[in-house]
């Protein structure tokens, strides 16, 4: 099972925290320190695997990590995991960010926190694995942004209503209403 997964920079600033059991955020945000200081100084030419940190679980999990250009993606797993298979789906991951944010970086994630927790739902729930298949990520991704575009449409259509009306200039139409001349009220017979 899949405990949380971090991705920081690299001087260990959170950039998305996604835990999947339960802890209070002071000791969130010390498992991401612990983490960071863990993993950022190890060499990059090492093993991508190491075991847990004292507050993550100790040697009862693992961390698996992939580092790219300024962020790390680390996965907290326990030991019933893959190792090969989380690498694999940590390159999903950020291949599937890559392709929704053209390039993604560091701000990709910072500006679309929103996306980026929506594409990790895609992937996976409740610390277990759902999708690896990348096309049905991007499906699903395409399909909530569309959902999004319409929801934009209707949410906006009072403000268009409104708009249309003020162009329309309805005082001045009203007075610019030609009336045929009616008879003087002298002039009738009763």
């Amino acid at each position: 099972m899949i405990k949380a997964i971090l991705v920081f920079n690299n001087h260990g600033k959170a950039r998305l925290t996604k835990f999947y059991v339960h802890y209070p955020e002071d000791l969130q945000q010390q498992i991401v320190r612990e983490t960071y200081h863990l993993v950022s100084k190890r060499d990059d030419n090492v093993c991508n695997f190491l075991e847990g940190g004292t507050l993550i679980g100790g040697a009862d999990y693992k961390l698996i990590y992939r580092h790219y250009a300024t962020l790390y993606f680390v996965f907290c797993v326990d030991s019933s995991e893959s190792e090969l298979g989380i690498l694999d789906l940590i390159q999903v991951f950020v291949e599937t960010l890559d392709k929704c944010f053209e390039n993604v970086c560091e701000l990709d994630l910072i500006f679309h926190v929103d996306k980026v927790h929506y594409i990790l739902s895609e992937l996976c729930m409740g610390g277990m694995v759902l999708e690896t298949n990348m096309s049905e990520i991007l499906t699903r991704v395409d399909e909530q942004n569309k959902l999004e575009k319409q929801e934009a449409g209707i949410s906006t259509a009072p403000q268009r209503a409104v708009s249309t009306l003020k162009e329309m200039n309805i005082p001045q139409r009203i007075k610019d209403i030609k009336l045929p001349d009616l008879p003087s009220i002298g002039n009738l017979k009763f």
